[in-house]
């Protein structure tokens, strides 16, 4: 399927591993031209040539701290820089530390909204005026199903991630109609930080094998764990005109995991 979006320029954030890289690699696979984006020299590196081995447009990889004002201006800017424009931004951003409720403090609490809140608000807020310059800009939101449904000892994603939500509903409107923002849900997927846990747990005894430990992680109906790239492919879709009428979602990729019916 032909998405239209072959020469678009695009910004996708923490893209150097897991989702945020699955999502960069479907949309370079697509035609458009991408920046991808980390903190880590190397591992941009490395990505950035993992995402050129499918792309068929121009790969950059900008790095930067996205609780970092200044960065979250710059990574925008560069992006332009390179591409002429910006018509899609994918924001995607490392989890908070899991922990229940008394076992946080006000910093735990401050660094994990900068992380998943702040970041998007400085990125939209930097991204607007080149996103409605296009033909039909994107905003498309990387959150967690931890804001349909609560999960145990994940107070700081199941609380914070909400405000991407609620943010991501009001750009929707006061974006529009020049620009369309939505969001993903993602349940677990085989990123390399899943590979890592349950490699550890194996060596912990906790498991018989790799593929045992993998089908603890799998408690949906599909009975499986998801791929990072059927994420990215979704976000890729919510890129295009193809979902032109879809505005101000939140989409679960979670394999119907979530007990939510809505």
């Amino acid at each position: 399927m032909d998405l239209a979006i072959d020469g678009n320029a695009a910004l996708v954030t923490a893209s150097s591993s897991g989702l945020g890289k699955a999502s960069a690699k479907a949309l370079a696979r697509e035609g458009a031209n991408v920046a991808i984006n980390g903190r880590d020299e190397e591992r941009l590196a490395d990505a950035k040539t993992e995402v050129e081995e499918v792309a068929t447009g121009e790969v950059i990889a900008v790095s930067g701290d996205l609780t970092d004002a200044d960065d979250a201006e710059r990574l925008v800017d560069e992006t332009v820089d390179a591409f002429g424009g910006l018509d899609h931004l994918v924001t995607s951003a490392g989890g908070p530390p899991s922990g229940a409720f008394m076992d946080t403090d006000d910093e735990d609490w401050q660094e994990a909204y900068d992380l998943l809140v702040m970041s998007v608000v400085r990125l939209a807020r930097a991204a607007k005026p080149h996103l409605e310059a296009g033909d039909g800009g994107t905003i498309v939101t990387i959150t967690s199903r931890s804001v349909k449904e609560a999960l145990d000892s994940l107070v700081l994603s199941n609380s914070v991630r909400m405000g991407v939500i609620g943010l991501e509903k009001t750009l929707s409107k006061e974006f529009a109609p020049d620009v369309r923002a939505n969001a993903v849900l993602p349940g677990p997927h085989e990123t390399a930080r899943i590979e890592n846990l349950v490699d550890a747990a194996v060596e912990r005894g906790e498991y018989d094998s790799y593929e045992a430990g993998l089908d603890e992680w799998a408690g949906n109906p599909l009975e499986r764990i998801g791929d990072p790239m059927e994420l990215g492919d979704t976000v890729a879709f919510l890129s295009s005109p193809l979902s032109g009428f879809i505005n101000g979602t939140a989409v679960p990729i979670d394999g119907g995991a979530t007990g939510a019916n809505l």
